[in-house]
């Protein structure tokens, strides 16, 4: 089966733009398509999941969904890089009275479809994102993740932990990194991916399965 590495969109790999919905607005962040090179030559598949309640709140129509991700495709390719697949869920949070749903994050909805049509192994795919649903997305799932402190991850890296590395969530029981950015990340797992001691690293691996 194949390998993914799953991305939250908006703070992980794009500028966070709250109701993003016009595709000239896009903007990578900083050492993106770096970082989706070097996942890409580890064999992963990179797949986006995002949550877009902007749809369900009535702020843009899904019609402008296209556009975007088709604008972030076009300014990776110009990268030489790019995104096997994007997964959206629509929905608002049912905590605000919204219908629930089973594929907004953290639900696993998006990564279990993107299993089935692509032929992707969870437990041994990563999860990158930057806020504590992707977190729980990530445990849901059964895979590991990093934190990114772009976006809301710096908030988020407050409310999990004063630590930083490495380490199994007490909540969650998921293995998960914290990394300065999807750069950074992606260097993390490449490290993860033949092991690496708290002598060279910096890091204790601990192995997933």
């Amino acid at each position: 089966m194949a390998r993914a590495v799953f991305l939250d969109r908006d703070g992980t790999l794009i500028e966070n733009i709250p109701y993003l919905s016009d595709p000239a607005s896009v903007r990578l962040l900083p050492g993106s398509a770096e970082a989706l090179k070097k996942l890409r030559s580890l064999g992963f598949l990179i797949v986006v999941v995002t949550n877009q309640s902007g749809i369900a709140r009535g702020c843009f129509p899904e019609s402008a969904l296209p556009g975007i991700h088709g604008r972030i495709g076009e300014l990776l390719l110009n990268e030489g890089t790019g995104v096997d697949a994007f997964y959206y869920c629509p929905h608002g949070p049912a905590e605000e009275g919204f219908p629930g749903c089973r594929c907004r994050k953290p639900a696993p909805g998006m990564g279990i479809r993107a299993s089935e049509e692509l032929g992707i192994d969870l437990r041994n795919s990563w999860m990158i994102g930057d806020s504590p649903s992707d977190l729980r997305f990530a445990s849901n799932c059964g895979c590991p993740f990093v934190l990114v402190r772009t976006g809301w991850g710096k908030k988020t890296e407050r409310e999990i932990s004063p630590f930083t590395g490495i380490r199994e969530n007490e909540k969650s029981g998921t293995m998960f990194f914290i990394a300065d950015d999807l750069r950074a990340a992606a260097g993390i797992i490449e490290q993860a991916e033949t092991g690496f001691s708290t002598e060279r690293g910096g890091f204790s691996f601990i192995d997933p399965s």
